[in-house]
């Protein structure tokens, strides 16, 4: 059997798939020769014209890809290399080291000088082990949402996006007025992360013949997907803890394990766990952002479209094209975003902040992952998902109060400093915001790079 492209890959796994449901159920019937279909694997296989394993892989795949509070949904298959993107790891950076890029950048900015791709490279190769070259650099602050700008007497000035700092001054703002008005309401974090099955030390004690020590498998093997929320008065919410398998053992990002569904009801829990009145930080994962009111996309087709506006009884005429009626959606669209989880925690006597993306150093549930992480990277040496699932468990409980309270202390000052910096930042910029040319491109054609090199 040949396969021409991924989607008759996957088209074929189903029909595998359905054949092999189909002679099980055979298998149950009382006039048939029941024996023979007792093994409906094996006869799929010989009915299909391929080896046994592939059928068995197939039914295995098809049973992990039901998520286990939905039992009824139907199997989805993934076809090989479907997806698959290679790694670049100059220029997209963990979360971490991100904001360290992100830092310099801005020293740059408070110590009155303009920075260049080449100055800020010089200083991010001696902070940290970054090996990328000028171009990977370039692709890592355009992913980061930094542009280079054109002033007035030429200069390429290199600008974080607008709505990034505008997000960020918005939401220190927010959280250095409840503080200094004394606001007693608790300040809960949520966030979630994810614990592979080898997560073990980086570095291991060998002897000289690099035989001794713990035999640490190459690959990351599963996935234990993590949800939780915490501060600095209750520690960890009780019975808010979520801990599960990934079904898809490929997936780079646990965002992509996730889902609208299992996080509302997550959330709506938490809700209910807490004791009193809550301030609820949360990050703006595409699960966490799921808006009330449902808007054409822009792949909808004119049809579909032309049913929405019918809905919202908002008159259009049958001849209209698609880009005319997208321009009556857009005039409908409100200011400002509506989240339907943040309408959920108001009408639960809670309120919602937004973190700004890509500022993760802000939350300080990261300092708690990462010492969860550490306890169950010390004491793996099985490397079963059963023994990570016992360890992370068992290091989530063993969080105190004590370490919460010196987590947020740590990303409070974090917050204060950078609201202090960006009052001071406001006034060195302004002149050089006024003198901007409004109609440069984002990104000069010499700063472009539509392919890093990485080096």
């Amino acid at each position: 059997m040949s396969f021409s492209n991924s989607d008759t890959h996957s088209q074929s796994k189903k029909i595998i798939y359905s054949v092999y449901l189909f002679l099980k159920q055979l298998s149950n019937k009382p006039d048939v020769t029941a024996d023979f279909f007792k093994n409906a694997q094996v006869v799929t296989a010989k009915a299909c014209g391929m080896g046994y394993r592939t059928v068995r892989r197939i039914c295995a795949e098809a049973k992990n890809s039901v998520h286990p509070k939905t039992p009824g949904a139907d199997p989805t298959f993934v076809s090989p290399r479907k997806g698959y993107k290679r790694a670049r790891t100059v220029s997209k950076l963990d979360d971490f080291d991100s904001d360290v890029v992100r830092r310099t950048v801005h020293e740059f900015y408070d110590r009155g000088e303009y920075p260049t791709s080449q100055m800020i490279l010089n200083v991010i190769k001696k902070k940290t082990n970054y090996t990328g070259c000028i171009r990977s650099l370039q692709t890592l602050l355009k992913n980061l949402k930094f542009t280079y700008k054109k002033c007035n007497d030429g200069r390429l000035f290199l600008m974080e996006r607008n709505d990034i700092v505008a997000l960020r001054c918005k939401f220190l703002r927010q959280m250095c007025t409840l503080r200094d008005k004394k606001d007693d309401r608790p300040v809960v974090y949520l966030d979630e992360t994810w614990v592979n099955q080898n997560h073990s030390r980086t570095l291991t004690l060998q002897n000289e013949n690099n035989s001794g020590g713990l035999k640490v498998p190459t690959f990351k093997g599963g996935r234990l997907i993590v949800c939780h929320a915490g501060c600095s008065r209750y520690g960890f919410i009780e019975g808010s803890k979520l801990v599960f398998r990934s079904n898809t053992g490929n997936a780079t990002d646990y965002h992509n394990l996730m889902n609208v569904e299992v996080f509302k009801e997550w959330f709506i829990q938490l809700l209910r766990n807490l004791e009193e009145p809550s301030i609820i930080v949360m990050d703006n994962a595409p699960y966490h952002s799921i808006l009330r009111d449902k808007y054409p996309k822009s792949n909808w087709r004119k049809a579909e479209v032309q049913q929405w506006l019918r809905e919202k009884n908002i008159e259009f005429h049958i001849l209209e094209t698609l880009p005319e009626l997208r321009q009556k959606v857009k005039n409908l669209l409100p200011r400002e975003k509506i989240y339907e989880l943040d309408d959920i925690a108001i009408e639960m006597g809670h309120e919602v902040i937004r973190l700004p993306p890509f500022h993760c150093k802000y939350n300080p549930i990261e300092l708690i992952w990462a010492q969860v992480k550490g306890q169950v990277a010390k004491l793996n040496n099985t490397f079963k998902m059963d023994d990570i699932e016992r360890l992370t468990h068992e290091a989530l409980d063993a969080v105190t109060i004590d370490d919460w309270k010196k987590c947020v202390r740590h990303a409070e000052a974090i917050q204060d400093e950078d609201n202090k910096k960006e009052i001071m930042r406001n006034y060195m910029m302004e002149p050089i915001f006024m003198n901007i040319l409004l109609d440069d491109s984002d990104w000069s054609d010499e700063e472009d790079t539509d392919e890093e090199k990485d080096e």
